[in-house]
């Protein structure tokens, strides 16, 4: 725009870094001694003017940009959406557009047939589990890698793209559990399971176990604690971390365990049951880490001591 500066420039006459560029004549001028820089500068901005959102949506010429959700990067176009559109036309080229429109279909490759279904429902999946754009761009990617490989032969689409998933909601600290992804998909858990080793060992992919912190902010989310509690849980988990507790352990049964301890002690308690229906695990998984958390970290007569407070309150109501 005309009157902006210019930055780290210097007017090759007087020294000057007061550099503006005039839009309007596509020249970059010194304003202290007038020389003229550049000519003849290329505007690369739009053309047309766009009062609202509304002016604007229409006039553009350029469509969305690529992105790897689509099996064609979104640029694919198709003659006839539906049929429809068939009746937009004259009679006489009716049944030409429907020829043209039918063998559009047919020659279209087997991988961008195999893709669109593949996509169509990780897009269910990411929507389901109210996952982010990076980690549906990350699956996609990875999908088209598979087949590109010949790995996705002779194997369930949906299994394969529910393995994926799981593999990169770890990988980005968003993790979600094979019992959350084998409901949403529909897919056993057994064979969810079985497709990630083998994914993980055909492209190479590396993931270390997820960890208890990881899981923290959703499960505090699904038992509606606040903050307070999440980063009261945190910071017992990090400890526990130290004493070495959650070596060995199961990652959702110990976030469970910190979970219903830290909202003890932020006065928010919850029921092992409350805590156990909604991560879904068992109330003796969370009962046993519960135990093995409080006597390692020494706070066994705290918690206890609130919990009783708890419930005298309870009985005095």
């Amino acid at each position: 725009m005309e009157g902006e500066t210019k930055e780290k420039r210097k007017c090759p006459e007087c020294g000057s870094e007061k550099i503006i560029y005039d839009a309007s004549k596509g020249e970059t001028v010194c304003s202290m001694c007038g020389l003229v820089i550049n000519d003849s500068i290329i505007d690369t901005t739009q053309e047309w003017r766009a009062f609202d959102e509304n002016q604007r949506s229409k006039r553009v010429r350029t469509g969305a940009p690529l992105t790897p959700t689509k099996h064609d990067q979104g640029v694919t176009t198709e003659i006839g959406k539906g049929r429809g559109e068939l009746f937009k036309v004259s009679a006489k080229k009716r049944a030409q557009y429907y020829r043209l429109s039918k063998w559009h279909k047919r020659l279209i490759k087997s991988k961008d047939r195999n893709l669109s279904f593949a996509f169509s429902e990780l897009q269910r999946l990411i929507s389901y589990l109210g996952l982010s754009q990076a980690i549906h761009e990350r699956v996609a990617k990875l999908y088209e890698k598979a087949v590109d490989q010949g790995l996705v032969r002779g194997r369930s689409t949906e299994s394969i793209i529910a393995a994926l998933l799981y593999t990169t909601c770890r990988e980005e600290g968003a993790p979600r559990t094979l019992d959350e992804i084998s409901r949403a998909s529909g897919i056993n858990r057994r064979d969810i399971g079985k497709t990630y080793r083998y994914i993980s060992r055909k492209l190479n992919i590396r993931i270390l176990p997820a960890r208890p912190q990881d899981y923290i902010p959703r499960f505090g989310s699904l038992l509606d604690l606040d903050e307070m509690v999440q980063v009261r849980a945190i910071s017992i988990l990090d400890d526990a971390t130290k004493f070495d507790v959650t070596s060995g352990k199961g990652p959702i049964g110990v976030a469970a365990a910190a979970l219903y301890i830290a909202a003890v002690l932020e006065g928010r308690r919850k029921t092992q049951r409350e805590v156990a229906d909604a991560i879904g695990v068992t109330e003796v998984t969370i009962r046993n880490r519960y135990k093995e958390i409080i006597d390692h970290l020494g706070i066994k007569d705290e918690v206890e001591e609130k919990v009783r407070e708890e419930e005298n309150e309870k009985e005095g109501k």
